[in-house]
């Protein structure tokens, strides 16, 4: 069984924890976030040692689900301080004769062999800047991993990529297993 939960999470320097109202909020260089806790999970901030340590109280220690809850709480504080610090970046490739991507004020129009091109809204406090070249690359970057990730993922759902041709979109570095297709005559 994984012991993620009791691992202390160092602050660093210019970044502060507060805790309140079953709520963690976490400023930074980057930006503000802030994440709800369970009520059977206390997090604690040690102001001289400059860390955070969630720990579950004593009545939810068998229940496997609290556990499972106390190593994912100390876990998304961890993102959350990762986040205001360096950020996060996924970054998606465009790859096609005639694909493409371009950013419109607060929208994202991502054009992949379809009648019309897709028009995805970026969220609050995630940033998309496109990179053009023989392959259209989509840089997503924010504070929010969870937010980063899941605009990534829509911008990639726009087309997949095709296993047989190698166009579509798909995430940077990401492993397309190409196939071969039919062979004519034996």
């Amino acid at each position: 069984m994984s012991r993620i939960g009791k691992k202390p999470i160092g602050i660093p320097a210019k970044v502060t924890v507060a805790v309140a109202d079953g709520s963690v909020k976490i400023d930074g260089p980057n930006g503000s976030l802030s994440a709800p806790v369970r009520s059977n999970i206390s997090v604690e901030v040690d102001d001289g040692a400059k860390t955070v340590t969630v720990s579950l109280d004593e009545a939810s220690m068998g229940d496997r689900f609290s556990r499972a809850m106390w190593g994912t709480t100390r876990a998304t504080i961890q993102n959350m301080i990762t986040g205001v610090t360096a950020g996060f970046q996924k970054i998606v490739e465009v790859n096609g004769v005639g694909y493409g991507a371009e950013v419109q004020g607060n929208k994202l129009k991502v054009t992949a062999g379809y009648a019309n091109p897709h028009m995805k809204v970026i969220p609050d406090g995630v940033k998309v800047d496109v990179e053009k070249g023989s392959v259209t690359k989509v840089v997503v970057k924010g504070p929010d991993k969870q937010k980063v990730g899941q605009f990534a993922a829509e911008v990639r759902s726009v087309r997949t990529t095709n296993p047989y041709t190698g166009k579509g979109i798909s995430y940077s570095g990401e492993r397309i297993r190409r196939k071969q297709g039919k062979k004519f005559g034996a």
